[in-house]
């Protein structure tokens, strides 16, 4: 395996499990160190764990709530304390739980999607890429979704956040450039942990809508990853990569 993240930091929020989980080692596999960071530090641990012993690099685990911003500002602080750089913002921690129905949508659980899937990935994104412009550049990337433009009812606060990220990523790649790109991978729908709370049929519903007649494993995320990330896509700023399977 090519080692083109050799000497690179890459920071993966949620990479726990997952999607933040592949795409942890897949940079850890490339040469990368990396930051586990997550809500629950046993996780990070193992997965930190895993890493040093299959890939033979550093990895940091960190234990935060995404959704507090003096959370975000220590996670900062350690990753750049222990290991001196960030080159690679990976803003793949988010949620959706389930909810009953639209008028019993309660402000504390809009305020906590809101806190995890935009407002988190925004103090994580302003201070890194800040540092990133200063310095020797960078890459921020964010998970995004497809309900960002296809929102559905029963996710409607997730989907409001996630078109939020789409503005970030314009925003700070004119913000932080030309140092630092900052661009947004559209997911659909994958088979992660949250796909294991879905309503029965909604699967097969999803099924039927994408060209590819089939949701994606957690794995299927990793080549967007990598683009993004790399001098493959040195010309790609602002953008919002759609990685879904073709939804209709």
């Amino acid at each position: 395996m090519e080692q083109e993240f050799a000497g690179k930091v890459a920071l993966v929020t949620g990479g726990s499990r997952g999607m933040g989980r592949e795409i942890v080692h897949a940079f850890a596999e490339r040469g990368a160190d990396v930051v586990v960071a997550s809500r629950k530090m046993e996780n990070c641990e193992k997965v930190a764990a895993e890493v040093r012993e299959k890939h033979g690099v550093r990895a940091l685990p960190v234990g935060f709530n995404v959704s507090s911003w003096p959370d975000c500002d220590r996670l900062v602080e350690t990753v750049y304390s222990e290991l001196g750089r960030v080159d690679v913002l990976f803003n793949n921690a988010g949620g959706s739980p389930l909810y009953p129905s639209l008028d019993q949508v309660s402000e504390e659980y809009f305020d906590k999607v809101i806190g995890i899937n935009l407002k988190g990935p925004f103090r994580l994104s302003a201070l890194i890429g800040t540092r990133m412009a200063e310095g020797d550049g960078g890459s921020i990337i964010s998970i995004g979704s497809i309900e960002a433009i296809r929102p559905q009812p029963m996710a409607l606060p997730y989907a409001a956040a996630k078109a939020g990220l789409h503005v970030f990523s314009e925003g700070f790649a004119q913000a932080f450039g030309p140092k630092v790109r900052v661009n947004t991978i559209q997911a659909g729908a994958f088979l992660t942990d949250i796909s294991q709370g879905w309503p029965e049929g909604l699967k097969e519903k999803m099924e039927k809508q994408v060209a590819l007649g089939r949701c994606a494993e957690p794995s299927e995320i990793v080549g967007a990853a990598l683009f993004l990330a790399s001098e493959a896509s040195s010309y790609v700023t602002g953008a919002v990569l759609r990685v879904d399977g073709g939804w209709g």
